[in-house]
């Protein structure tokens, strides 16, 4: 066995694009793109529930760990408050979103479940230019740090923060992390040209974040792997720890004003990512986002089937 062999590591599986598997495969409304309002209900919990199954029967049939994401990428304090929520009811879904999963790691039967705490950009991480380049670390860290608290006391191994733009906000939610002394990964989107909204590129915003205060890794995620490969290079390509891609190679603006779903095809998907995990030696994380499901992570994990280092 080679040294690269040796020293690849472990990967897991996590799961898909969440809230377009529930708006277009099971027709429901999910106001603000929140799906954290279906843990108030009974029968969201049982939607949610038979969704995360289907990733621990993909992490069993490729006898892989798992970790399973809380569907709180809105829940935080300017969401909330559009969909009714204070403080008080955000800080119980947040927990009672870590206890669900917490429920289902320990039915699944797997010997390797980790618990992630997601958060998500205070402004729209979907519709580029939507975000305020003029909150700095502070705001960020103020205005995210409630929720990371109440992720963390519940007992989640570590926090995420996907789709966002920005490295001010990255800075403020990784030192809120660091505040509850739970694990933090940070997770950039970026456009069709591998840009950054900002126009910066990852290698600068990835620099800015380190600067001040590094992660435990970064993703990619919400963009085709067509777009990641435009945004990675040789330096980003060793801090990359985990990849969520879109099914679609559309924009961001162009998804955002589509009626349909545009999910591509899993097996072309599933080459792509297999392509672009051979730029990426330390990804430990392989899943998706909008437009995906489990046919694509499934059909990712069959491709990579035969890799020895996710083993």
């Amino acid at each position: 066995m080679s040294a690269s062999e040796t020293t690849a590591p472990v990967r897991s599986v996590t799961d898909g694009g969440l809230e377009t598997d529930l708006i277009f495969h099971h027709g429901v409304a999910l106001p603000d793109f929140a799906a954290f309002v279906l843990v108030d209900d009974d029968d969201g919990r049982r939607l949610l529930r038979q969704y995360y199954l289907g990733y621990v029967e993909i992490a069993r049939a490729n006898d892989a760990p798992l970790r399973l994401e809380t569907p709180t990428w809105r829940a935080s304090a300017d969401w909330g408050a559009r969909l009714g929520y204070d403080a008080d009811a955000l800080r119980r879904v947040n927990i009672d979103a870590v206890t669900l999963l917490q429920q289902i790691a320990a039915e699944s039967g797997l010997p390797a479940v980790r618990i992630v705490g997601m958060l998500g950009p205070r402004g729209d991480g979907y519709r580029p230019g939507a975000w305020d380049p003029q909150t700095g670390p502070e705001d960020a860290y103020r205005y995210h740090r409630d929720q990371v608290r109440a992720l963390a006391d519940a007992g989640a191994d570590l926090i995420a923060a996907y789709t966002l733009n920005d490295a001010a906000e990255a800075r403020g939610i990784v030192r809120a992390a660091r505040e509850n002394r739970v694990e933090v990964e940070i997770g950039f989107t970026v456009e069709t040209d591998g840009m950054l909204a900002t126009g910066r590129t990852l290698a600068e915003t990835i620099s800015e974040v380190d600067e001040a205060d590094a992660p435990d890794g970064y993703f990619l995620n919400c963009a085709h792997p067509d777009h990641f490969d435009r945004a990675v290079d040789a330096e980003t390509a060793r801090r990359i720890v985990g990849i969520r891609p879109n099914a679609s190679r559309q924009s961001h603006a162009e998804l955002d004003e589509s009626e349909v779903l545009d999910d591509g095809d899993p097996a072309e998907l599933a080459d792509r990512v297999c392509e672009l995990v051979e730029r990426l030696p330390a990804v430990r994380v392989i899943g998706g986002c909008c437009g995906t499901d489990a046919r694509h992570v499934a059909a990712m994990w069959e491709r990579l089937d035969s890799d020895p280092a996710r083993a």
